[in-house]
């Protein structure tokens, strides 16, 4: 339950995506409409208000040069304007709302209430005494309330439809996405030869259902690779195991027609056989996984050779040993050994008379040649000889003493050291193993 309960957790977190498109596109937006809204609203107020504060200070200069000329009463200056003058005669003004006036300080403009309504006041001292001017701020605070009732209806309008039209266009984006995810969802293990189709256009879910089939074919490959693998690998175990039981079961029925040491010999021969299949196996699994070449240290490869040499002279093998020089490499002393020894068993198996080893140095490389003077590999055939238990039409097919993973041990252990193994035909017609490793940078 618990499994299923995270899994509609996550059902749920993809299917929101466009919910949290949709909601992370109209924060953005409402964060910058409002920000701007309440920026432009409070320009206006200041534009606004700079207005009133000029023709203010336009009407101190104007009013103060004529009271100091003595040109007009102060009585007929009209409503829209407070002014209060301060002589010698007394106080003057021009309105009864004038009388509230305070005087405000030099170069000075302040915000006053007066009944409720809000003025702009200013003061000038003349030859005639104080003049204070109001002017009411009614057309500014209107204006700027208009814009904030207008923007606050239009902003969560314009909200709505950004996030409407990104709700759209999120979905129709993903649409292609919720395709794949279909297609995907419905290859299983058995459908494995099935493609994503990513419609042509080239775009980056195009590109996408690419990779994603060029990960099918490797997943398919793998798996046709695993099946045949272990197939071929159940089949070379089940056949010692039925040998051993086949002569066990003679050796029950009929006491007479063997003997305990032919039945001890053949048991030891094919559980031999059987534990060069299971080390085998391991070691290709070890190899197969991250990091299986284990700790590396210098080695010398013609060290190596020269003890294969001396090993197949004393099983009675014949051996050209001329070609070895030094050759020195970074790696798994153990492994390569190995690699070496199956190089050198499988010459023996199919040499006519002579196995020639030779190491030489080839400025960053270090090449192993193992060469027989047996019937060579036909060219069609030269890279399955690499495949795990593969078996050919000719005469190199996987004979006694053979295991049929020996060479893809070769394979696995020059991939892992970051070098490659081949196999052409010798100057004596018959195979040649050429090992190439990275040599030991001084």
């Amino acid at each position: 339950m618990a499994d299923g309960a995270a899994a509609r957790r996550g059902t749920g977190r993809t299917r929101s995506i466009r919910t949290r498109v949709t909601f992370g596109a109209a924060l953005v937006v409402a964060v910058a409409l409002i920000a701007g809204s309440v920026a432009g609203v409070l320009l206006l107020s200041q534009s606004l208000t700079d207005g009133v504060s000029a023709s203010l200070e336009n009407d101190l200069d104007t009013i103060g040069d004529r009271l100091d000329e003595r040109r007009f009463d102060i009585e007929t200056i009209g409503d829209e304007v407070l002014v209060r003058h301060r002589g010698r005669e007394g106080v003057s003004v021009n309105d009864e709302d004038a009388t509230a006036l305070p005087e405000i300080g030099e170069d000075r403009v302040e915000r006053i209430v007066i009944d409720g309504d809000a003025f702009l006041a200013a003061s000038e001292t003349t030859e005639a005494g104080v003049v204070t001017v109001a002017r009411q701020l009614e057309q500014v605070e209107e204006a700027v309330s208009t814009a904030a009732g207008l923007l606050a209806v239009a902003v969560p309008l314009a909200i709505a439809m950004i996030g409407l039209v990104v709700w759209v266009v999120a979905k129709r984006a993903l649409e292609p996405v919720e395709r794949l995810r279909r297609q995907v969802d419905e290859i299983d293990a058995s459908g494995l030869d099935r493609r994503l189709d990513g419609g042509g256009a080239g775009d980056e879910l195009d590109r996408l259902a690419g990779t994603m089939n060029r990960m099918l074919d490797r997943i398919e490959h793998s798996q046709r690779t695993q099946r045949r693998f272990v197939s071929d690998a159940s089949h070379e175990l089940r056949s010692p195991l039925a040998t051993i039981r086949q002569h066990a079961e003679l050796a029950a029925a009929h006491p007479e027609t063997t003997s305990t040491e032919a039945l001890t010999e053949v048991v030891l021969q094919e559980g031999a056989r059987m534990q060069e299949l299971v080390e085998g196996l391991l070691l290709l699994a070890r190899l197969d996984e991250h990091g299986g070449l284990g700790a590396a240290a210098p080695v010398d490869v013609d060290d190596l050779a020269l003890a294969e040499v001396r090993r197949l002279r004393r099983l009675g093998v014949r051996v050209d040993a001329g070609g070895i020089s030094s050759g020195r490499v970074r790696g798994n002393e153990v492994l390569l050994a190995r690699a070496l020894r199956n190089l050198a068993d499988n010459a023996a198996r199919h040499a006519g008379s002579t196995v020639a080893l030779r190491v030489r140095t080839d400025e960053s490389r270090v090449v192993v040649e193992v060469e027989d003077d047996g019937g060579g590999i036909d060219p069609a055939e030269r890279e399955r000889v690499f495949e795990r238990f593969s078996r050919l039409d000719d005469g190199r097919a996987r004979d006694e003493g053979g295991s049929g993973l020996g060479l893809a041990i070769v394979r696995e252990v020059a991939l892992a050291h970051g070098g490659s193994v081949t196999v052409d035909a010798g100057a004596s017609g018959g195979a040649r193993f050429i090992l190439t490793l990275p040599t030991l940078a001084e």
